[in-house]
């Protein structure tokens, strides 16, 4: 589960800037820093730091934040900030920020009984589980005596030539586009990933061994090759606790907030008309 933000993010130009921040360009003789930068992108950016983007992509993101200071600049001089629109607006901006503040302390004012988190983890623990996977690649052909023969070509190679030899004819001859390029690899997968003839092969193998029957789908004839596998594991309390919390948070926000909607109604005067 993801941490509960009830606060909409916003944006501003006049960010502090570090002291580490570098000048990356000036526009009408305005410094812009990286730092002011990547602190406006920083929602989209997810963590990742503009400084450490490929250059392309930086002058991307730089051209539209020189752009919408130009707009901000040229709005300014338009003298917008007296508009009857934009104080409209921005009345608006602030009583919806006001309301975020309201319940975003109501929000906080709720603690939740560890012992309530742990008795949630324990009702639900099948909920809290990572299911077996393995890690797997295969090659696609669309008759059954080509996969026969490939099988045939593989099935006395062992370890790392079998997997060198595998991905080699992976990229020669899968019909598969999204992973012949990459030798056949497919990553890790569960059972609820792929079509069931394909996953009931991947996984009645043991690691390091391929198929040694061609494995039919609607795709046509698989040869797989499994390289790793992981058992179901139960995740422990520590790693979802957090989540539950913030889920029985809400849970609880929601109650006293539809109670306060409830009680400051009944308290009103309303005339429907």
């Amino acid at each position: 589960m993801k941490k509960i933000s009830l606060v909409a993010a916003t944006l501003f130009f006049g960010v502090a800037l570090s002291a580490n921040a570098a000048t990356i360009a000036t526009v009408n003789g305005k410094n812009i820093s990286d730092t002011e930068v990547n602190d406006f992108f920083a929602p989209m950016l997810r963590g990742q730091d503009f400084k450490t983007l490929p250059d392309n992509q930086k002058k991307i993101l730089l051209q539209q934040y020189i752009i919408q200071d130009l707009v901000l600049q040229d709005a300014k001089k338009q003298n917008l900030e007296k508009d009857p629109l934009y104080m409209k607006e921005l009345d608006r901006a602030k009583e919806s920020i006001l309301v975020n503040v309201y319940q975003e302390k109501i929000l906080n004012s709720i603690k939740i009984d560890p012992a309530k988190v742990k008795a949630f983890y324990e009702q639900n623990k099948d909920k809290y589980v990572k299911p077996a996977s393995v890690q797997a690649r295969h090659i696609l052909v669309s008759s059954e005596k080509e996969a026969k023969e490939i099988i045939n070509e593989l099935k006395k190679l062992k370890g790392k030539a079998l997997e060198d030899k595998f991905s080699q004819i992976a990229k020669e001859k899968s019909i598969d586009p999204g992973s012949k390029n990459q030798g056949g690899e497919l990553g890790w997968f569960d059972q609820s990933t792929m079509v069931k003839p394909f996953t009931d092969a991947a996984f009645a193998l043991k690691n390091g061994t391929i198929t040694t029957t061609p494995v039919k789908t609607n795709f046509g004839y698989h040869i797989i090759l499994k390289e790793n596998s992981h058992p179901r594991e139960q995740i422990k309390f520590e790693d979802v606790k957090q989540g539950i919390e913030n889920g029985l948070k809400f849970e609880e926000f929601k109650k006293v907030m539809n109670q306060k909607g409830q009680e400051l109604l009944n308290s009103a005067k309303v005339e429907y008309k």
